[in-house]
């Protein structure tokens, strides 16, 4: 198990957190509202996002003994600017 440092990303619209937000649900992680956390094999991720400032941050808070919370921040880092291209 380990946790990884808070990933924030600016300039994150509110249309673009809806996507993301529909991408996380499809992808299982049940992903609502601006803030929370969420878990899937193991895995349980933080988010928060302000539709004011537009940030959005992101944080590994677990990860089984198999699985290294860089590989999990590097999806979510792959995710978020996908979503923002």
């Amino acid at each position: 198990m380990s946790q990884s440092e808070p990933q924030t990303f600016a300039g994150v619209t509110p249309a673009q957190y809806a996507a993301l937000l529909e991408k996380a649900q499809a992808a299982g992680l049940g992903l609502s509202g601006n803030s929370g956390s969420a878990s899937r094999f193991g895995v349980e991720v933080a988010w928060n996002y302000s539709p004011e400032t537009q940030e959005l941050t992101l944080q590994c808070l677990r990860t089984p003994f198999f699985v290294r919370a860089a590989e999990v921040n590097a999806r979510l880092k792959a995710l978020v600017t996908e979503a923002l291209n």
